[in-house]
């Protein structure tokens, strides 16, 4: 009896942990992936430089630091030779929608032309060309500066109303976006991400449970089975919370600004062959006009 009493309590407790195969299920990595993301977002590219470089969490997001392997020869050969590519989705973007002459009155007060070329230059406002120059608080210059930026405008459609779109860096974004809200006047949020990240936990939390039964296949809690949908991606970005607002409207002048990190992906190419990767890559698209 004491033998028998002594096999019970030494008897190991069945593993909990799913088996490799249930682990690898679609829907089980799109559960963890998201409930990863929970801290730091990760780029479109993140499974790729996951398993080729050295990871660091770095202004709300994980990104790619130095690779694995010796692959700097193959680097810069690539530049020289062929075409490297990289990718900057982690950059902010900022988008100004509002009539031309309003933008430019208020911007030309956050930089200067003893700079360089500023955001009014005939070559930038035909969308052709992106420019860069460096920022400055409202009427400040030379001092209190925010830092460098780049732009580019939406080509002309025939009317005032023009988009610009302003990539900052996600260490000054924040300082960046609080200067333009003041300088255009937009205190009013205009959306305002409330309720989708919370049901979206819940939902990751419910489909990571899983009924075990003892001579039948694994089956989640959801009724749906094996055809329930995957988890949807998390709102916001690495600079925003998901429970604040992502675009304002000044009622006064008329202008709105969006916060685009994260929607509009960023590569950049490298090397003489990077037009020809782009020709090939890239197909013009028929318009139709009515």
């Amino acid at each position: 009896k004491k033998q028998a009493e002594k096999a019970v309590h030494q008897k190991k407790e069945q593993s909990k942990t799913k088996c490799r195969k249930a682990r690898r299920r679609h829907i089980n990595l799109v559960a963890e992936f998201n409930r990863r993301q929970r801290k730091n977002i990760w780029l479109e590219t993140h499974i790729w430089h996951a398993k080729r470089f050295h990871m660091v969490k770095k202004w709300g997001y994980c990104l790619g630091n130095s690779p694995t392997e010796k692959c700097y020869r193959a680097c810069y050969r690539a530049m020289t030779k062929h075409c490297l590519l990289q990718d900057l989705s982690y950059y902010c973007c900022l988008e100004l929608t509002g009539k031309e002459n309003e933008l430019l009155k208020q911007l030309a007060r956050i930089c200067s032309i003893d700079t360089g070329l500023t955001f009014q230059e005939a070559c930038y406002l035909s969308g052709r060309f992106e420019g860069s120059l460096n920022l400055y608080r409202a009427d400040r210059y030379p001092e209190d500066m925010l830092g460098p930026v780049t732009f580019i405008w939406k080509p002309r459609e025939g009317s005032e109303h023009r988009q610009l779109w302003i990539w900052v860096h996600p260490a000054v974004k924040q300082d960046i976006l609080k200067e333009l809200k003041a300088i255009f006047q937009c205190p009013e949020p205009e959306e305002i991400c409330i309720t989708e990240p919370v049901t979206i936990s819940i939902q990751e939390e419910k489909q990571m449970e899983v009924v075990m039964s003892p001579g039948k296949k694994r089956k989640k809690e959801d009724k749906e089975g094996e055809k329930a949908v995957p988890v949807k991606k998390i709102i916001g970005d690495g600079t925003r919370d998901p429970f604040q607002p992502y675009s304002w409207i000044s009622q006064t002048t008329g202008i709105t600004i969006s916060d685009r990190s994260m929607e509009i992906l960023r590569y950049r190419l490298i090397g003489p062959l990077s037009h020809s990767v782009l020709t090939e890559t890239l197909k013009a698209a028929s318009v139709q006009t009515v």
